[in-house]
C-alpha cells in the first residue's frame, strides 16, 4: 500500500473519543496510512470522532473541505456519524475494498446585507434568524421576489433537507428525504392573531429558489444569525437572502446505509 496516503482524524476531548482515536490511529498506521498531525488539505479522508456537533464544527472550522468525511459516533444522537466505535475494524475493511459510496450535500448560504456591506454565512443543517435579547421579530419574507408573508414571532429557520431532522424537526418542521435538494422555511413561535397573520407550518421551496427576508425595526436594531449553532450579531441589516450553496460536501456512507432506517432508529 502507498504509505503517502494521508487521513485526517479529528476528535472531541471526551475520554471515549480520545481512546477511540488512539485505537483508530494504531489500526490505520498498521495498514500503511499516514495520520497528519495537523489538518491536511491533501488527505484522502477525514474521520471525525464525536457527535453531530463535532462533525459540524470540523466542516466549519476547516472551511468546508472537498475531502470526503465520515463520522464515528461517541456522542448522543449521531445522525451524521456513520460508524459506532465497535465497528471500526468492519469500517476499515469496507473502506479499503471500496465498499462505500459518497453522498453529496449542499449547505444553505445566507447573504446578510447591512448599511455598510454584505457578509456570507453557511449552514450545513440550517441558518436561523432571531431577534436580539429574545425580542419579537417582524419580517417580510419573499420567495423569488414574491411576498409570501409578513411574519411576526421569535424568528425563522432556513434548513436544508439534510438539516430537516435537526433544529427544524424540534420546532415542528417536516422531515425531508435528503435526496430531495430543497430548502425549508420554518417559523419559530409565530404570532397568529387578528393583528398578525403568519404561516404556522413550514414552507418547502426548490433548491434553485431564492428566499429574501426584510426586517422591520420596531424595537432593537440588531438581529442574531445562528448558523449550525454558531451565533453572530449584525446591526443595521437591510436584507437577508438565502439560497442553496454551490459547495459540495462529500459524506462517506457504507453501502446498505439508509436514511429512513436511521430516522426510525433515532426518533421512534
Amino acid at each position: 500500500m502507498d504509505t503517502s496516503r494521508i487521513i485526517n482524524i479529528v476528535y472531541s476531548d471526551s475520554n471515549f473519543s480520545l481512546n477511540t482515536a488512539k485505537y483508530l490511529k494504531e489500526r490505520l498506521i498498521s495498514l500503511g496510512y499516514k495520520i497528519s498531525d495537523t489538518f491536511d488539505q491533501n488527505a484522502e479522508l477525514i474521520i471525525c470522532i464525536g457527535g453531530d456537533g463535532s462533525f459540524l464544527r470540523t466542516l466549519h472550522h476547516n472551511n468546508f473541505p472537498s475531502i470526503p468525511i465520515v463520522g464515528i459516533n461517541t456522542g448522543h444522537l449521531g445522525f451524521f456519524t456513520e460508524i459506532n466505535p465497535n465497528e471500526i475494524d468492519y469500517f476499515l475493511e469496507k473502506y479499503i475494498t471500496g465498499d462505500y459510496y459518497i453522498e453529496i450535500i449542499n449547505p444553505v448560504i445566507g447573504e446578510i446585507c447591512t448599511r455598510n456591506d454584505c457578509i456570507e454565512a453557511l449552514g450545513i443543517n440550517e441558518i436561523a434568524v432571531k431577534g436580539d435579547k429574545s425580542r419579537t421579530l417582524h419580517l417580510d419574507i419573499s420567495v423569488e421576489d414574491h411576498l409570501i408573508q409578513r411574519f411576526s414571532g421569535d424568528g425563522i429557520l432556513i434548513s436544508t433537507s439534510t438539516g430537516s431532522t435537526a433544529y427544524n424537526y424540534s420546532v415542528g418542521g417536516a422531515i425531508v428525504d435528503p435526496r430531495l435538494n430543497a430548502l425549508q422555511v420554518t417559523p419559530l413561535a409565530p404570532i397568529n392573531t387578528n393583528a398578525y397573520r403568519c404561516f404556522t407550518s413550514s414552507v418547502i421551496v426548490p433548491s434553485d429558489a431564492t428566499i429574501k427576508v426584510h426586517p422591520e425595526y420596531h424595537f432593537e436594531d440588531s438581529i442574531v444569525i445562528v448558523s449550525d449553532g454558531l451565533e453572530h450579531r449584525y446591526f443595521g441589516i437591510s436584507e437577508i437572502s438565502f439560497r442553496m450553496s454551490d459547495i459540495k460536501l462529500k459524506l462517506l456512507k457504507l453501502k446498505g446505509s439508509n436514511f429512513w432506517t436511521k430516522a426510525i432508529e433515532k426518533f421512534l
